[in-house]
This record gives C-alpha cells, structure tokens and sequence, in this order.
C-alpha cells in the first residue's frame, strides 16, 4: 500500500539558519492558522529556555496539509550537543530538507546531520534559505552542498537533489536564484514530488518502532512513532519487544491514541502504515523499543545513537545555605529527575556511584548538560555539580579520549592569539584559509581542550570570532593539558560581604559579588590573575573610631562584578571546586570549605 495522501520530512540544518522560522511560514502558508490569529515568532520553540536561546533543543513534529495531502513535518535542533535528537528523528521520516544559509553555507553541524540522512538512504531537498540577505551568495552556495554530497558518499539520486532558494521570514520560495518568487508554493510542490509517500503492508500484522518518549501528567508515558506495518486500534493489546537479545517481550494495552494535527494532537480510533503516532498506557516503553501485535515479536533495528564524550557529577546540596532556595533537595527528588531525563533524551546517560549522594550524568557537551541543568533549576531543584570530564576509551589496548574538530573564522587581526591558545590546549591545525577579511582555520583538538575555551576565544577575537565544534573520533590520550591558568578568591569567613571589604579585596582580581550579598567560609568570591587561590575576607568591616564615623572616608569606588553563567560557571571552576546550583542563584565553591583543613590536604599533595 501507498500512502499518497501523506509525506513525513524533517527539516534538518546547522543552528541559526532558519529551520523553526521555516516551519512557521509553512504552517502560515497552509492555512493552520486562521486568518486573525496572533501567532508569536518561531511558535515551534515552546520551552521557554528555547525562546531565550534562540535555538531549538528538543525535536517536535507538526503537521501541514497542502493539495489533500498531510505533511508530518519534524523540526530538529541545529547545535551539535544536540546531535542525538537529530540521530532517532530520522528513523520516523521518509526524507529531509536540508537547509543552508544563502551567506554561510554549509557548516559542521550541516554536514554532521547530512552525514546521518545519507547513510539512511533518505531523499534530500536542499533549500538555500536567507536569499534576502545582503551578504548572500545563492550562486556558490550550490557548488558547495554538491562539494559536501560528494564529500559524504550521497548516492546518485542525493547528488541530483532539487535546490530551492527560500526566504522563509518573507515566505518565499523559487527555483531559481535570479528572483525571490512569490509565496512557498514552489517549496510544497517539491515536497510532494521528490519525498516517497510512506509504504507497507496495510494487511500485516502491526509494528511500529518508538523513536521519541514524551510525558503527560494525565495519561503518563507516550511513546511516538511512525507505524511501519499493519494498523493500530485504541485499546488494542500489543506485544512491546526490542532489537536486542536480551530485551524480554511483554504486553500491554493502548490507552490513548493522537495524531499531529497543526500544533495540536487529535485523538483518533485508528491510524495505518505511515501515520507517525503517540499512543499512551505502556508505562514501560522506551525509545527503539519495537510495538508489534501479539501475535509475536517482530523488533525492528534501530539507530545507534553516539556515545556521550563528557561526564559530571550531580550531588546534593551540602553548603550551609542548603534547603533555603530550592523546592526539591534530598537525593530522591534528583535521582527521580535524572532518570526521567534519560528515558527522554537518548545521548544522555545516567549512572549510581560508590556516594547514596550523587549520581554521574554523561552528555554530548557541555551546552547538552547545562541545558539539563537550567531546566532542572527552573522547576525548583537545589543541587551541586563537579567539573566535567571526558569519557575515555580503550581501543585495541590503547587508551584514547575524544578528539573534536573545531572550525574557526576570525578576523586576521587575532590569527595569532587564537594559534597560541590552541596550541596550549593541543589543537592541531589542520586547515588555514583565507575568507575576505577574515580567516577560516580548523583544529583537530582533544574535547578536554575545549573546556573553558569558549569564553576566551570571544575575548581574545573582541567578541568578532565565529567558533563552532562537531565530535570528529577517538585517538591516543594527548598527555597534560593546562586549561585554567588563574585562580580562585575565596571567602575566610561566613557574613554578609561588605562595600569596604569588596574595596579591600577588588585589588586582588575580579570580583563576582555585589555588597550585601551573603557569603560563607570556602565559597569563590572572584578570580584571581595569578595562577593560585587567595582568601579574602570580603565581610571585613570599617570600625569606627574617635576621631571619626565609620563612613566618613570618601566614597569607595567599587568595580562592577562579572556575573556568571550557568555556561561560565561551568567552563571555570577547577577540579577541587562545585558549582552550587539553586532556583535562584549559582554559586561556585570549594570542595572542602574550611581554610585550614584545605591548605593541610594542598601540602599533603605536594
């Protein structure tokens, strides 16, 4: 059976160039919308943290119709840390539109997606998008994805792929790149001709692979899936079974059944071959987990999503300031969540260690974990985390560390300072090329030498460079690497930091507090230039005397302090430190609070 009413696509592209603005003018264009309705920019993005970022994180379907038939369109997120999203999403489509900014073109998070839709065989549209920009290049945009086709083994049909040059804020799209057209007529009509209808047997017994896990406080776990074969009926019993040998097969009932309709789910009685689905009442089911007719097991192979290449360590909160700000603290309410969270997320993985206390949390990078972190504060979490570190490896006896190819434009001006840095960090040039004004150089670099790097790098090009990172493989562990080459301000006692100890102590670095915060012994107050940890007591303060008042000085002028980001935070602290994380605050410290007890374990280890 054919299923010419339906295409199932997804749109697929490196982060910033345009996917979830796409998506709206298609949902614009086919009439989900009614005429008056107040829809808000990138309505895809609709976690909050999304619409801060401007990025999508997690992947979402909608759906459009257009001449009779639905489209399943699936927008996936842009950033490499991401990557497992993209991976699985795959599996529930027939094809993609690959999206290249008309002035950028084709970028590491491109080519990694693209990577991953050639090796399924997937028919590919490729829709040069931001024709309208001043800075486009729609003429070599073209050569370069057919560079990257060849580059990456597309077959013949990939590289004979349709090319449409898009604008999707004018909702616009044409064949050709001497004029803009006039709606996204053109983008629809390619869809409907050059990605296959989904086909199976109609008459078959069922079977539907679960490539995404969703959770809803009425009805539970919701597994979402496109049926490969056969048909599936609410309150139907199925037979949940999986690619692997040691998976054993039980039974269960189907609750609830939706279709994507628009932004929406409808509930239906019914759906067939090629209807992607979210059914609900199997509270076991898991991503690549197989739904078959009890008939018997049929499991359907399914992705291997990449192994996660950092790890840190989630605990409980044990500061003094412990329990005050946060809604959910003990070890129950965080073990719940980061399991949760793995059920949801593929390249995420959790796991117990030797303390009843905290619990080891491994990701794609270090944006992939700090998102984990942000939403688990947002919903009322106090907790700690450690310093990251990179999952190693052993290969043919050898031990070996993720490696990354880092791809860099920055202007010629700052060549140099980038070089040195990288070379601290033992990155290996790879390529050098020169682009207008700037330079586009590539580094293979070992992940741990990307720690902290990000915010140097912004600072050594003012702000003009353009760095962007995809995992390239394993290799032989690169011997030592130094990252941090400042130190910490440490507090020397507990209190209420005072405007004439920040005056006091802003001589010895860069401050991260503001007066009247509250502070206690062990907890990092700023950062020192030299490359050692200083304590200074920041509550110190001014005692009055005969002669005068305590305030009767002149006005003390205190420097703006740094605020830290979660990211920020993340990137500095060194190994013998903890981030400590709140619904309303981070704080950096110390591993061992006490000044004294600290300094006899520093000469214990020297």
């Amino acid at each position: 059976m054919v299923r010419n009413d339906l295409r199932n696509v997804a749109i697929i592209a490196h982060v910033d160039h345009g996917k979830t603005t796409l998506v709206d003018g298609m949902l614009k264009f086919s009439g989900t919308f009614r005429e008056n309705q107040d829809v808000e920019e990138r309505v895809m993005d609709s976690n909050a943290l999304e619409r801060e970022r401007g990025i999508t994180i997690l992947a979402k379907n909608t759906s459009a119709f257009y001449k009779g038939v639905k489209i399943n369109i699936v927008d996936t997120p842009g950033h490499a840390d991401f990557g497992g999203e993209v991976e699985r999403i795959l599996k529930m489509v027939n094809g993609v539109l690959l999206l290249v900014d008309a002035a950028e073109g084709p970028m590491p998070q491109t080519r990694f997606v693209l990577q991953k839709a050639i090796e399924l065989g997937h028919p590919i549209i490729v829709v040069v998008n931001k024709i309208d920009r001043p800075d486009a290049r729609v003429y070599e945009i073209g050569d370069e994805v057919l560079e990257l086709l060849l580059d990456l083994d597309a077959n013949d049909d990939q590289l004979e792929s349709p090319v449409l040059f898009c604008s999707a804020r004018n909702l616009t799209a044409s064949l050709s790149p001497d004029h803009q057209g006039e709606d996204l007529a053109p983008l629809f009509d390619t869809i409907l001709s050059h990605i296959p209808a989904p086909e199976g047997d109609e008459t078959g017994e069922a079977q539907m692979l679960v490539s995404a896990v969703d959770y809803n406080d009425y009805v539970g776990k919701m597994a979402i899936g496109r049926i490969e074969r056969g048909s599936i009926k609410l309150k139907q019993d199925v037979l949940v079974c999986d690619y692997h040998d040691d998976f054993a097969p039980y039974k269960g009932k189907i609750s609830a059944m939706y279709q994507i309709d628009g932004l929406g789910r409808k509930a239906v009685e019914e759906a067939s071959v090629g209807d992607i689905v979210c059914v609900s009442g199997l509270e076991d089911i898991n991503i690549g987990n197989t739904l078959c007719s009890t008939e018997g097991a049929d499991p359907l192979p399914f992705v291997k999503i990449g192994d996660p290449t950092i790890e840190m360590t989630f605990s409980v909160n044990t500061g003094p300031f412990a329990g005050r700000e946060g809604k959910y603290v003990t070890t129950r309410h965080i073990r719940d969540y980061l399991f949760k969270e793995a059920m949801k997320d593929m390249s995420l993985r959790v796991s117990e260690t030797d303390s009843a206390d905290s619990y080891n949390v491994a990701g794609r990078g270090e944006m992939h974990l700090s998102i984990l972190m942000e939403n688990m504060r947002r919903a009322g979490y106090e907790f700690m985390v450690s310093t990251p570190r990179i999952i190693y490896k052993e290969i043919d006896g050898v031990l070996c560390e993720p490696v990354d190819r880092a791809f860099m434009d920055v202007p010629q001006d700052y060549v140099s300072a980038v070089m040195e840095k990288m070379g601290y960090r033992k990155g290996e040039l790879v390529e050098m090329t020169p682009k207008g004004s700037r330079m586009h150089l590539e580094f293979l670099i070992p992940t741990r030498g990307l720690f902290g790097y990000k915010t140097e790098f912004l600072t050594d090009t003012r702000g003009e460079g353009v760095l962007n990172t995809v995992f390239e493989s394993y290799e032989p562990q690169k011997g030592e690497i130094q990252k941090r080459f400042t130190g910490s301000l440490i507090a020397y006692e507990d209190g209420e930091a005072t405007s004439y100890g920040l005056f006091n102590a802003q001589d010895r670095g860069q401050m991260f507090i503001d007066p009247a915060t509250k502070v206690y012994m062990g907890m990092i107050v700023g950062m020192s230039p030299k490359g050692e940890d200083i304590v200074v007591n920041v509550c110190k303060k001014k005692h009055l005397t005969a002669i005068r008042s305590a305030g009767a000085d002149e006005a003390l002028r205190l420097v703006t302090p740094k605020k830290m980001s979660l990211e920020e935070a993340i990137e500095f602290i060194a190994d013998d430190e903890l981030i400590e994380i709140t619904p309303k605050s981070i704080r950096l410290r110390k591993r061992t609070l006490d000044n004294s007890l600290r300094m006899k374990e520093k000469a214990k280890l020297k």
